[in-house]
């Protein structure tokens, strides 16, 4: 019998459910969301201004205006006009990975998924390659398509690998058939790169995941991409919610818990594909990022994913702005530094005892 749900007063909201409530208080949520926008902007204006060749508050201000009137004079001028699309293009990719990675979690109840754990990005990334070694591919846009493609199958197949067998896609099943398909499509890359001299040296480059070849061209092709993938997800935020409570209860409250987990799972592929394309794969930022915002927030996901978003664009252009400064007057990709960043987070979360699920 199920248990009879006493009606809420006319007029008043229910009250969420306790695993639903943030730690700190579900009014401190504004504030939290406040503070991340405030270190965003102050993330950017260090992009902006800090590299090989620092730059002036002024003469920042006098080259944005250089800019948008379209022309470019001086090497203080120069440097900004570089680093306006890498930094747009580390907040985007930044958001998007951490939106993805917040409904990969939601989707499959793992607190182990990310895009790169689960083989999402390889995929993605596997597919961009055979597209430029054998098909001649040189548009952001037709990388886009390709990586979309190569992620779904990857997710796809890990998932599947990942359900067989008693209990189902148990997190350390998935992050085991994540690891292992990762590892088979990374050979595979390999192969497929080491023969053709003609690409190997961008592709390599590309491979370590970086937002430093960055262009407003790449970054208006892929937009229309990440803009739907984000659309999707946050259309999906509530019925994530459902999902966590399981799947017979979500499907006792309505849910088409198939569809639901389709829907969402596309959203945060094409997010995730979107991204790779331009960037390269990126690891972690997509398992770091919804975890600290889990602890500011809960997991409410209709809070979750958009701090997510803010919170994965701040990681991003942080992780750049360090890659700038620590190694000058060279550069270390982001792709390392979010590396460096991730994995220890990862070994921390195997260790832990009680991650059967969320």
């Amino acid at each position: 019998m199920t248990p009879a749900v006493a009606p809420s007063p006319a007029g008043a909201s229910p009250a969420a459910p306790p695993a639903l409530r943030a730690r700190g208080g579900a009014h401190l949520r504004p504030l939290w969301l406040l503070v991340g926008v405030g270190v965003l902007l102050g993330l950017v204006a260090a992009s902006v201004g800090v590299g090989s060749r620092e730059v002036g508050a002024r003469e920042v201000l006098a080259a944005l205006g250089a800019v948008l009137g379209g022309s470019v004079d001086g090497f203080d001028q120069a440097s900004v006009a570089v680093r306006l699309p890498r930094t747009a293009l580390a907040v985007l990719a930044g958001a998007a990975l951490g939106v993805a990675g917040a409904v990969m979690q939601g989707v499959t109840r793992n607190p182990l998924a990310d895009p790169s754990i689960l083989g999402v990005n390889t995929g993605a990334a596997l597919a961009v390659v055979v597209g430029i070694a054998f098909f001649g591919l040189t548009s952001a846009a037709s990388y886009a398509w390709v990586a979309i493609a190569g992620a779904a199958v990857a997710a796809g197949f890990v998932y599947t690998v990942g359900s067989l067998g008693r209990g189902g896609a148990t997190p350390l099943k998935l992050a085991l058939a994540g690891a292992a398909t990762a590892a088979a499509l990374t050979s595979l890359t390999t192969a497929v790169v080491l023969p053709r001299n003609d690409i190997a040296l961008g592709v390599r480059s590309w491979l370590v995941g970086g937002v430093g070849g960055a262009t407003w061209g790449s970054v208006q092709q892929v937009l229309p991409f990440l803009a739907a993938g984000a659309l999707v997800c946050l259309a999906t935020a509530r019925t994530l919610n459902s999902l966590a409570l399981g799947d017979d209860l979500a499907a006792g409250l309505g849910e088409r818990v198939a569809l639901a987990r389709g829907v969402a799972s596309a959203g945060a592929v094409v997010l995730c594909g979107a991204t790779t394309a331009v960037t390269g794969p990126i690891a972690f930022v997509g398992l770091v990022v919804p975890h600290a915002c889990r602890l500011l927030v809960g997991v409410d996901h209709r809070w979750l994913v958009p701090f997510s978003a803010v919170a994965g664009a701040a990681l991003l252009t942080g992780a750049d702005v360090v890659g700038r400064v620590v190694a000058r007057p060279a550069e270390i990709d982001v792709g390392i530094v979010t590396a460096l960043v991730g994995a220890p987070l990862f070994i921390a979360l195997v260790r832990r005892q009680r991650i059967r699920e969320l």
